[in-house]
């Protein structure tokens, strides 16, 4: 091979190489990311995704904890358990109790939220101490309002009692047994949810608030008129996440007596009791799967109502940050 071969022959092999590169350098640009974002993927599709799909399996068969999987019945589970009282019992309990504990857990959050964004002494103090009822363990809460809200000899009949006022049977009825559940759901939710809120106030730019106070503007003005704006994104998130967590409540409700069974007359008795009372008291996997499914396309729907309702008054509060009027107080 002479030297002038040889020499086109490096070049071509120093072309190729060049070229294997560059293209490595493109699927590296472009496949990278999705590699990066790949273990969430696999182990949302083991631990959510695959539950799901085998969940609507189970739905339409006749399928028994012990005897495992029967006949193929399609929507016979689905209309079996629409018909039946109790599903509508804890449909209504659920919804119930979603309302009474999310709305004024969000409300509260803010304001708390608003409270911490202040300039306080000892801040890093009582941004811990709003977080603390979240790391207490659910069925502990559970155990400590159930002695509060106790019938006989319970701390608020107790004080409600020396008023000279009759006890509130927090046990035996339908309202009173919602609110001591939904309030163990705000003492452990609703901190959380205020750093939440917080991170996203300590994000907006202080420049806002500054040309807010020269044009005269008092702090719930800017808050109304600022803050609220520019936290939408947040909102809507705590919204959806409160609505799926609200409408899956299990753990308060659960331990609110000892039998576990949502009351005697199932008086507060959730979706998620009745498909736990489906699956292993009744032993009937394919009729709480059909409940399961009925919950979460609820759940999907709730969801996609609050986004578009928060969507459209956030966007509107929007608008009027962008055209706000001379003056402003």
């Amino acid at each position: 091979m002479t030297t002038a071969a040889a020499a086109a022959e490096v070049n071509a092999r120093s072309i190729r190489r060049i070229a294997l590169s560059h293209k490595l350098s493109r699927w590296d640009v472009r496949f990278s990311p999705y590699l990066y974002i790949s273990p969430f993927f696999l182990v949302f599709g083991v631990m959510g995704l695959f539950p799901l799909l085998y969940t609507a399996w189970v739905s339409v068969h006749d399928w028994n904890l012990i005897g495992g999987q029967g006949d193929f019945v399609g929507l016979e589970n689905f209309v079996t358990v629409l018909t039946q009282g109790y599903f509508w019992n804890s449909l209504r309990n659920t919804f119930s109790i979603f309302l009474l504990s999310s709305i004024p857990q969000v409300l509260i959050a803010l304001g708390i939220a608003a409270v911490l964004d202040f300039n306080l002494r000892g801040k890093t103090f009582w941004r811990m101490g709003v977080l603390l009822p979240y790391v207490v363990a659910p069925v502990a809460v559970a155990l400590i309002f159930n002695d509060l809200f106790g019938d006989k000899y319970g701390l608020i009949n107790s004080g409600i009692m020396s008023l000279g006022l009759e006890p509130i049977r927090w046990h035996v009825d339908v309202i009173p047994s919602h609110i001591a559940i939904a309030t163990m759901v705000n003492f452990r939710w609703t901190g959380y949810n205020a750093l939440i809120f917080l991170a996203a106030m300590q994000a907006v730019p202080r420049d806002y608030y500054e040309a807010a106070i020269i044009d005269g503007a008092n702090r719930w003005r800017t808050f109304r008129s600022i803050t609220l704006p520019l936290l939408r994104p947040i909102i809507i998130f705590v919204i959806l996440t409160s609505t799926i967590g609200g409408l899956q409540i299990f753990d308060e409700a659960r331990m609110f007596d000892n039998v576990g069974q949502g009351g005697a007359s199932r008086q507060w008795q959730t979706l998620t009791l009745y498909i736990y009372e489906l699956g292993w008291n009744q032993r009937n996997f394919g009729r709480a799967s059909a409940v399961a499914w009925l919950l979460f396309l609820i759940i999907i729907l709730i969801a996609v109502i609050n986004f578009l309702i928060t969507r459209r008054i956030a966007g509107t509060a929007d608008r009027k940050l962008r055209v706000r009027p001379k003056g402003m107080k």
